[in-house]
């Protein structure tokens, strides 16, 4: 039987995927540290990108998620939103600093002026905006926000947040300005990623399979883009070339062209992907939740090398050298 032409090049990244891992296909190397959040074995891993060896391993009280870098690259946080607990690391070094009380920090990003840093609680059903002087953390303002907030994006003028709710499945903005709410929309079910894109706000419908395009001035749904089941999270790539989304159920990432929105072509990458953070050569470093490794993908060679790691893995950061930008989704 004759596959649709449309259909090709799908095929084609999959089967040479699926090669690279049955020949064990090399991806070549990149210099630096790999921070792997580990929620089910309460450990931030410390891998060094070049040979993937591990070395060290953080422990931490309860369940890491989510990780962000502060607005000068120069401190890592990590939260561990199980013990209320803030872990600041050295990003080039993987040092521990210090550790915070602070109040269930599931997933978090700082505002593009860097002057807020806002958290969301997923557990405890508020959103947390704090101001950072550069140095410390003082809270602003604390909100209840039902029904279990997820993950959050900025406007780029950074007087507006937006956070998904997973379990209302709606999107919230939040003034910067009044730290206030300012509407909320329904959006689908199971909202989990966001991303600010060409005026538009793009949302993973993780109880579903799709990205929701939300127009952010008229609160309306104006498009829907079928990507996989348990569609999660958007990630830009660096050089700004194309948006990949990951679908958890499916275990799939999928292309997207940044301009027209369309796929551009699906990656099969199975083990349930989740978070994403780039190399400097463009490669992907990729959680996966049900299978306990990371995925290192080349989406130009359609190459898939993997490596264990501990139990749930969720956040990920590529660190080089001088320090990465922040990967928050």
């Amino acid at each position: 039987m004759r596959l649709p032409a449309l259909y090709a090049p799908l095929l084609t990244a999959g089967l040479a995927l699926f090669a690279a891992l049955l020949a064990g296909s090399p991806v070549a190397r990149a210099a630096g540290l790999v921070y792997v959040l580990n929620s089910a074995d309460a450990t931030i891993q410390v891998l060094d990108a070049d040979s993937r060896a591990e070395k060290s391993r953080i422990r931490v009280l309860r369940e890491v998620h989510h990780l962000t870098l502060t607005p000068d690259g120069g401190t890592l946080l990590v939260g561990d939103s199980g013990a209320n607990e803030m872990l600041f690391i050295n990003p080039g070094t993987g040092e521990l600093l210090k550790r915070e009380p602070l109040s269930n920090p599931y997933h978090m990003g700082f505002s593009p002026d860097g002057r807020f840093l806002v958290i969301t609680s997923l557990r405890r059903d508020q959103v947390d905006i704090y101001r950072w002087d550069g140095r410390d953390l003082s809270l602003a303002a604390r909100l209840d926000m039902p029904d279990m907030p997820s993950h959050l994006a900025y406007s780029p003028d950074g007087k507006v947040v937006y956070v998904t709710l997973q379990g209302n499945g709606l999107v919230v903005a939040i003034s910067l300005e009044t730290l206030q709410p300012l509407w909320k929309v329904e959006i689908g079910p199971e909202p989990a990623g966001i991303i600010w894109h060409q005026d538009r706000l793009l949302v993973g419908v993780m109880g579903s399979d799709h990205v929701a395009v939300l127009n952010p001035e008229t609160q309306a749904v104006e498009r829907r883009i079928a990507v996989g089941r348990g569609a999660h999270a958007l990630f830009p790539s660096p050089a700004g070339d194309v948006l990949y989304v990951t679908s958890r159920v499916d275990s799939r990432i999928t292309l997207l062209d940044p301009k027209s929105l369309e796929v551009i072509r699906s990656l099969d990458v199975p083990g349930g992907p989740d978070c994403v953070s780039f190399d400097p050569q463009g490669r992907l470093w990729v959680t996966l939740r049900w299978k306990g490794r990371i995925a290192i993908v080349d989406p130009q060679k359609g190459v898939l090398e993997t490596q264990r790691v501990g139990r749930s893995p969720h956040g990920i950061l590529f660190s080089a050298t001088a320090p990465a930008e922040p990967v928050t989704n």
